[in-house]
């Protein structure tokens, strides 16, 4: 792996340079590695979590979580009993990452669409853990950050365990929060209850935002833990 750390003496964010992940596949290819037959996915799934091929941490882990095993679906597409079965293995993969003396921060995340980088189009999120707190989450952590529990004519849905609200200080031109109500450092500290809410509450909010245009909306989704 050739990977080059660099710090910017402007804001003191870590970057990773992998020159190496220039390599990893690119769709359109005539076989998708993440269907039934590809060389990640030799049977039918439902969801599952494997190492990256082409991890861009040097220091960390990697990992590429799969909602399905069909190409067409979506994490909106997969309804609240499948996008259960992804937070469950969030929750397992963070608990068991957490595990390791050189890891202390685990960030889950999905990029959709090749507008926001991605390069394979089948439905799936990535887990990085990394052996720090990357910048942006720490000053998360250091403004002691809570959920808006009355954003007003921002409020979009609102649940017994979560709130969904548009973004006050947004710098995208679609930018949404989903919160629990309840503060917990990270997702496998989610209840039975809190959990099922959160796959209903991602359902109707995903399901929502690829009704806004005549295609499916690319977008960046992050776990702050």
């Amino acid at each position: 792996m050739n990977e080059h750390k660099r710090v910017d003496r402007h804001t003191g964010t870590r970057v990773h340079i992998v020159a190496t992940r220039q390599n990893r596949p690119n769709s359109p290819t005539e076989t998708c590695p993440f269907c039934i037959g590809g060389v990640e996915a030799q049977s039918e799934y439902t969801v599952k979590s494997i190492a990256n091929r082409w991890p861009a941490l040097e220091n960390g882990v990697c990992e590429v979580v799969l909602y399905s095993s069909r190409h067409d679906a979506s994490l909106a597409s997969l309804g609240p009993v499948g996008i259960r079965q992804v937070i469950d293995l969030w929750s397992e993969r963070t608990e068991q990452l957490q595990r390791q003396d050189d890891i202390n921060y685990v960030l889950i995340f999905e990029n959709r669409g090749a507008q926001v980088g991605a390069t394979i189009q089948h439905p799936h999120g990535q887990i990085y853990a990394f052996d720090h707190v990357p910048a942006r989450q720490q000053r998360l952590l250091s403004s002691q950050w809570k959920p808006e529990l009355d954003s007003g004519s921002r409020e979009i849905l609102s649940t017994p365990f979560f709130v969904t609200y548009a973004q006050y200080a947004s710098i995208h031109p679609v930018s949404l929060v989903v919160a629990p109500r309840q503060r917990v450092a990270t997702v496998n500290e989610l209840s039975d209850l809190q959990r099922t809410d959160f796959s209903e509450t991602l359902h109707r909010v995903f399901s929502a935002l690829d009704k806004l245009f005549d295609e499916p909306i690319p977008y960046m989704m992050w776990i702050n833990q």
